[in-house]
């Protein structure tokens, strides 16, 4: 994309959802919980891209969607506890594995689950972002908007808690 394109034509503004929506949703989701809000949540930060498509650069659109999609999710969860909802995990139909085993790693991703949505929303993002979406942590400070040393101690923070409820080490 040229620097002097506008989001206000058709044609960048698709090129700015199809880079963007995704890594929007996602991170949205991981601060929520809630795909069904997360998605909206990205619908709602497009609508106001477009809304200020003349006054926000191409190279500022990812800064603007993360900003806007953030602010929209501290009002809808202003007053709310938010607690991570995991999808179950479908086990595979046809599986040489022993039932014992198949019932070991369900208590295990139940564990797992448990323990993440136990985490503080800050450590949760955190962890998700880096786990489940291969950000590096300058990439997360970045997002979060927080420093990487901060980034860093969530973290630690988050490994920690991880090792200790699910009692891997």
């Amino acid at each position: 994309m040229r620097h002097e394109e506008s989001i206000c034509e058709p044609k960048v503004f698709k090129n700015v959802f199809d880079a963007h929506s995704e890594g929007l949703r996602n991170y949205l989701y991981y601060k929520s919980g809630d795909l069904d809000m997360a998605e909206d949540l990205v619908q709602e930060s497009f609508v106001k891209l477009w809304k200020s498509c003349a006054k926000v650069s191409v190279l500022k659109a990812k800064s603007f969607l993360f900003t806007v999609g953030r602010n929209l999710f501290l009002n809808v969860v202003a007053h709310k506890k938010v607690v991570l909802n995991h999808q179950k995990q479908t086990l595979k139909q046809y599986t040489s594995e022993t039932p014992e085993f198949i019932l070991e790693e369900k208590e295990f991703m139940k564990k797992l689950q448990d323990a993440i949505a136990d985490l503080s929303e800050k450590q949760r993002e955190v962890f998700l972002l880096n786990r489940i979406d291969k950000k590096t942590y300058t990439e997360i400070a970045e997002i979060v908007g927080v420093s990487v040393k901060a980034v860093e101690k969530r973290m630690s923070l988050a490994l920690k808690s991880l090792r200790e409820k699910i009692e891997l080490l």
